[in-house]
């Protein structure tokens, strides 16, 4: 692997400052500090490529070994203070042929900078329909664990970041590779996608390529560099919270539900009362 550049700039300016030295690709784990500043958070995330109005979700599938995997994303606008900081709940399940194998809240939180902060998750695990455990879970502030970035405001590539830190139990890093990607899923083709390496450094066989695209507002793509598994992005809805509606978008509105949504409400909204008129006329 190529020597990482470290930009740090940007978060340094609202009071989040990381302290890097020698380690793992340069960073090294005593040493990393973010210093939180509860005020410069809001869970209203509107980054361009990775945006989670609430109502909005994402569906993917993957083909496994032993069937097929179903993910669903859901924004409920569910909240919980971290360290803090109000964050905003991602709220993640996975069904392996039909059966719920694992369940995730993410905490998530934007900074005035535009850079979204990963501050932990809670994690329920099934087998044969039942809890068997809840590894992999860890928040903020407890036991030493730290938050990280989950993704940049401005990506630039070479950029490299911790994306979580609870030492020898979750220390997913992060590097930019590419900012003008074109990918092609089932859902259709997207183009200026950034793409970022990911790893960690307590699973070595742990790699893959995420492909982030405006056209979504989030990943379109997740390649296993180990095996070759694609996991595809295959639906984009949002619930439009008028009469229980819920639009599924083609590729191209994807990204729309961050920026446009309240247009699309309100189009909602003059239907019901146009349908309210002809049943009054009636």
């Amino acid at each position: 692997m190529t020597a990482s550049k470290i930009t740090v700039a940007a978060a340094c300016a609202v009071a989040i400052c990381f302290l890097f030295g020698g380690g793992h690709n340069g960073f090294a784990a005593d040493e990393y500090n973010p210093r939180i500043k509860s005020s410069d958070f809001t869970t209203d995330i509107t980054n361009s490529y990775f945006n989670l109005p609430v109502g909005k979700k994402m569906v993917f599938e993957s083909k496994k070994r032993n069937g097929v995997e179903r993910t669903e994303i859901q924004i409920t606008g569910e909240t919980r203070k971290v360290v803090s900081v109000q964050t905003l709940v991602y709220w993640d399940r996975v069904w392996l042929n039909g059966n719920l194998i694992e369940e995730t809240k993410d905490y998530l939180a934007q900074d005035i900078s535009g850079n979204v902060w990963y501050f932990g998750e809670e994690v329920n695990n099934y087998v044969n329909g039942k809890l068997a455990n809840h590894d992999g879970s860890w928040l903020a502030g407890v036991d030493g664990a730290k938050p990280g970035i989950w993704f940049k405001a401005n990506p630039r590539v070479g950029d490299t970041y911790r994306q979580e830190y609870y030492r020898g139990k979750a220390e997913d890093m992060a590097e930019v590779v590419a900012v003008d990607e074109t990918v092609t899923t089932t859902y259709g083709t997207f183009r200026n996608c950034v793409k970022t390496y990911d790893w960690t450094p307590l699973e070595p066989d742990a790699k893959e390529h995420k492909y982030y695209c405006r056209e979504v507002g989030g990943v379109a793509l997740v390649v296993n560099l180990q095996t070759g598994g694609r996991t595809e992005l295959i639906e984009v809805s949002r619930n439009t919270g008028v009469s229980g509606k819920t639009k599924v978008l083609s590729g191209k509105e994807g990204n729309n539900i961050g920026q446009d949504g309240q247009d699309d409400d309100d189009k909602d909204d003059k239907d019901d009362k146009d349908d309210q008129d002809d049943q009054d006329d009636r």
